[in-house]
């Protein structure tokens, strides 16, 4: 073979170069592996990153006043909101044509419900005024000034038409500061009257019963995971059933089991009575309240800290123990210097699971939190299917995800992610 053969780059079998073919070879087997898995990422991009950015701008949008009342918008934009006068004619004119427009294209009662979450009475301000609206002609009953005020005197006050100014913005932060107990008004951001500020007592709730029934899942799953993971292989089977068994029966079936349980006239109480350990005229209150609600959903929760711990304690060899103890440790020691350490990363892996499921829990809350045992998801739920107010649901559930991260990001530095394992 001469120099320049060996001096030359090296050949594939089809006479193209190795290094071309090698990488041909592989960009093909990427795309094939893309092809694969394309399903699940399309699957994933519509169920799950699509409804967060929807989520994301719900919580921000406002396009709604500007949108169904775009030439008052405009004439507002003259109209100092501080000089203690009501608007000029042009103003009146402007919102009577767009008013017309509107409840012709029945978007009047829309605009009155989203005000209405801004000041209480909007709602029917805008429903009762376009009964008699519709009739008004944009260019022969002008002016139009009296006639409004005449329709109803709120259109003669100043603190409707500063409402309408404040929350014409395309994009706002109102919906965020309704959800930390603050308000957009026209003389800036102010603290909600205190008969409603209660959005951020329920966040704190939240977090802190979250933590509340992860640590009793915890309390209540280690041992009950080590047992199963230190008995024979046929008995931990026939109790691992005991341990799936909730899984197969229906959530409302359980949840309201224990609103059975719980109650003053329940079977608990009932027990307790018939041991003389509580009077029947002071019967334990544990139903419709914070109480209830822990004990139900750690029992609901209980199975998702279990598997993992199990499945960790699985892959820890008896041998360590046998070994520390042969060193001259104590059970106690061997323990919680050997044994527990392994055991770790399956705590951890329960703990974000059951954590997560529980701070966006609502139903068994619900049906056993009366008014002191709900948690925020509650009234993300409320809003989304009773009040209709999608922005401020949306802010709470995009704070509510904010906090979640935090929180595993808090967790990520303080334990490691790494260490999290589900066996």
């Amino acid at each position: 073979m001469s120099d320049a053969a060996q001096s030359g780059p090296m050949l594939a079998a089809d006479g193209t170069p190795l290094k071309q073919s090698l990488a041909r070879s592989l960009r093909n087997q990427k795309m094939r592996a893309l092809m694969l898995i394309a399903p699940l990422l399309i699957f994933v991009l519509i169920s799950f990153i699509v409804p967060i950015a929807s989520m994301l701008f719900r919580s921000v949008e406002n396009n709604i006043v500007a949108d169904t009342l775009p030439l008052t918008v405009e004439a507002l934009q003259d109209w100092d909101a501080d000089s203690g006068e009501l608007p000029d004619e042009p103003v009146f004119t402007a919102f009577v044509t767009d008013m017309v427009a509107a409840i012709e294209a029945k978007e009047h009662t829309r605009l009155g419900t989203r005000l209405n979450y801004e000041q209480t009475g909007m709602s029917s301000l805008f429903r009762k005024s376009g009964r008699k609206m519709k009739k008004l002609d944009p260019v022969a009953d002008a002016p139009f000034k009296d006639k409004l005020i005449e329709i109803d005197k709120d259109w003669g006050e100043l603190q409707t038409w500063r409402t309408i100014k404040t929350h014409s913005v395309t994009i706002t932060n109102g919906y965020f500061l309704n959800a930390v107990d603050m308000r957009r008004t026209p003389e800036g951001i102010q603290s909600q009257p205190e008969d409603k500020q209660i959005l951020v007592k329920l966040f704190v709730r939240t977090l802190i019963m979250s933590l509340i029934i992860t640590g009793s899942c915890i309390l209540l799953g280690y041992p009950i995971a080590w047992i199963l993971a230190n008995l024979p292989m046929r008995t931990a089977n026939v109790l691992m059933i005991l341990v799936l068994l909730p899984f197969w029966t229906s959530l409302l079936v359980r949840t309201s089991a224990w609103k059975v349980m719980l109650q003053q006239q329940g079977v608990i109480n009932d027990v307790l009575v018939w041991l003389g350990m509580v009077a029947d005229e002071n019967r334990l209150v544990m139903i419709n309240n914070q109480f209830g609600t822990i004990v139900a959903m750690t029992h609901i929760l209980l199975p998702f800290m279990i598997l993992p711990m199990y499945s960790v304690m699985q892959t820890i060899p008896p041998s360590y123990l046998r070994a520390a103890k042969s060193l001259g440790a104590t059970n106690w020691t061997a323990f919680w210097r050997v044994y527990f350490p392994q055991s770790v990363p399956g705590i951890g892996a329960g703990s974000i699971l059951v954590f997560i499921l529980a701070i966006g829990y609502y139903i068994t809350p619900e049906i056993v939190g009366g008014t002191k045992g709900v948690f925020i998801s509650n009234r993300i739920a409320y809003h989304i299917s009773s009040s209709l107010n999608w922005g401020l649901a949306a802010a709470l559930g995009t704070i509510l995800l904010a906090a979640v991260l935090i929180l595993y990001w808090a967790y990520d530095k303080i334990v490691g992610i790494d260490n999290v394992k589900l066996g």
